[in-house]
Order: C-alpha cells, then structure tokens, then sequence
C-alpha cells in the first residue's frame, strides 16, 4: 500500500509542467497587480480619516489650553528632533529665536499639548498662532483694541482679532480671517514638514502648498480639497468658538 501512494503522489506532481506552473504565477501576479491600486487608496483613505480624527483632538487641545492658561500655546521648534531637550515644547519668541528657530520651523507643541506628535503619515504638525493670543496673561496688548473691561485671567479679551487667513487659494478669496491659530497636516507628500528626526522635506512647487510652507511670511494659510499637487489638510480656531470657550470657563467677561 504504502508504495502505491507514492506512485499516486509522483504522478500528480508530474501532472503540472513547469510551463502550466509559470501560467499559475503570471495569473496570481496579475490579479496582485488589479488589487494594488485599490489596497493603496484604502490605506490612502485610513490615513486620511486617522489625520482628520487627530486634527479635531488637537482643535479641542487647544481650546482646553486656553482656558486653562488664559491663552494658547506658543508653538515648539521643528528642528529639535524628538528626545532632544524642548523638543515639542512651546517655545516664546524669545526662547525659539535663542536657538535659532524662526516662524517658518514652528510645528505644533505636542509635548505641552499631550497630542499626537506626527500626522497619519509620520510628519510633524505645522502650526501657528497669532502673538495677542499667546502672550502672558497680564503683559497683553489685545490684538490693537481696548476691551471696556480688562480681562483678569486671559491675554486677551472679547474685541482681540487673530492676524492669520485661510483662503481658498494663493491669492484666492477668504475662507477665514483673523485667526488666532492655524494647524496644517502636510499630506501624504509631506512636502514642507519637519519630520521627528528634525529635518525639513523639500517644499512643494505648488503654489498652494508653498503658501502653507511660508504661511509666516503673509499670514496666509490654504485649504481646498485634493488635487493631483495638492493634499494638505487645514484646520483653525475660530475665534467664536474660542470667546464662547473662555466666556463659559469664566476666563473673559
């Protein structure tokens, strides 16, 4: 018996030649090839939805700062790579400038906030806040106006404006003006990010994308849907939403 099976068994194999066995190869690697795109625009749109779900945490963290400290955070240094001292830390002016971090190497202060540090696709937040919104409570100029009544517990007060824009396109119409803080996740290209190794990827030669790269320099931030070139994601802080936060909390009157 035993050695009849082993005649059954050599006789099978011998049933596939090595051209037949090739034709099963060419077809799997076919139907891999048909899978691909679709797989890649799943993962594509996970990472998607998973930076936008961040991106509204960071919203909320924010707000909850404030009215915790009576203004935002200052944002921290992308050059420092993570594990460095003050890396992901809020940084004044004054503390960035000393270690030679300039507007343009802001990312979000991750380490002070307790959020995620990097979005879906491993890049550093960028991020912005205007000055009157995060200066020390009691040193405040309140964005240029004089409330009636000057606020005890916030840097500033129910008539303050934020000097940061989000338009629909370099040069292009207002989406929102006068923010007090603007976040970007740099997209899957990632072009224009600090990376937690502290190092800058090559900016984008997209206009809009290069808006969000050197926001600092006009205050001018871009948020439309996707394109071939472009696939950052835009948030702010409405300044509504902010006064209602810090008027509920009993931090503005």
């Amino acid at each position: 018996m035993p050695l009849i099976k082993s005649k059954r068994r050599k006789a099978l194999w011998r049933g596939f030649s090595l051209v037949e066995l090739a034709i099963v190869l060419i077809i799997l690697g076919l139907l891999m090839t048909g899978l691909a795109p679709s797989l890649s625009a799943r993962i594509d749109a996970l990472h998607l939805d998973e930076t936008r779900k961040s991106m509204k945490e960071i919203q909320e963290a924010l707000l909850g700062f404030a009215v915790a400290n009576g203004r935002l955070p200052w944002p921290a240094c992308g050059t420092l790579a993570a594990g460095q001292s003050n890396a992901g830390i809020e940084l004044s002016p004054a503390s960035a400038t000393a270690i030679g971090c300039t507007a343009d190497m802001a990312v979000l202060p991750w380490a002070t906030l307790g959020t995620s540090e990097t979005d879906a696709w491993g890049n550093r937040y960028t991020y912005r806040v205007s000055s009157d919104f995060a200066d020390v409570v009691g040193d405040a100029t309140y964005g240029g106006c004089t409330p009636g009544t000057l606020p005890a517990q916030s840097t500033f007060a129910l008539c303050s404006s934020g000097n940061l824009n989000v338009l629909s396109a370099a040069g292009g119409t207002n989406l929102a003006t006068n923010l007090p803080a603007v976040i970007v996740s740099h997209g899957k290209n990632g072009a224009g990010a600090y990376t937690p190794q502290g190092t800058r990827l090559p900016v984008s030669g997209n206009a809009d994308e290069l808006e969000n790269s050197y926001g600092a320099v006009n205050n001018n931030y871009v948020s439309h849907p996707p394109t071939a070139e472009f696939d950052d994601l835009v948030v702010w802080i409405p300044t509504p939403i902010l006064f209602n936060r810090m008027v509920a909390a009993g931090k503005l009157p």
